[in-house]
This record gives structure tokens, sequence and C-alpha cells, in this order.
């Protein structure tokens, strides 16, 4: 794929730029979390085309997109992808 993605320990890929544009990015969250982004925010969140979409992959309007709005969604996509005892040491370290 000719985009760039971000990537946790292992190599497991969370989120990506440029897809399927310049204008999109990609969260990848879980079904129930799309809703709880898309919901609040459907200008900014929409679910992915197809399958992915319906298993949680959430495109981002790049455009609208404000640092308050992603940073929950980016945290939320690197805590799903991330080494479980890893997500865990990092939500432990927010509370």
């Amino acid at each position: 794929m000719d985009h760039p993605d971000f990537r946790v320990r292992g190599g497991k890929i969370f989120a990506t730029l440029a897809y399927p544009d310049g204008k999109w990015g990609m969260v990848k969250l879980t079904p129930e979390q799309q809703e709880e982004f898309v919901g609040p925010e459907p200008g900014v969140f929409e679910p992915a085309k197809g399958g992915w979409g319906r298993d949680g992959a959430t495109s981002v309007r790049l455009k609208s997109a404000t640092k308050s709005i992603l940073r929950p969604a980016m945290t939320a996509a690197w805590c799903n992808a991330a080494p479980k005892k890893l997500a865990q040491e990092f939500e432990a370290g927010l509370e």
C-alpha cells in the first residue's frame, strides 16, 4: 500500500493516513467504539466501506478532525492493537 501507517510494538497497524486519498485517514476501532465516535462527530468519523467498516475500521475526515476530537480515537485504536500488557500499563497511567 502506498500510504503511511501507524504501528504499535509487534508491527500491528492501528491507523493510516491518505486512504483512500489525502483527505482521509483511518483508525481501527471496535464496532462499539466506532458508534461512540461516529455518533457525536459524524462530520469527522464515518464507518469505512464494506466489511472493514462493519468490523470497526473508521474513516476520519482529516480537514474536520481537531486534536481534541482525534486523540481519543487514536488512543483507543492504539490500545486495541497493542499487546495486552502494554495497553493495560498505558491505561493504568491514565487513571
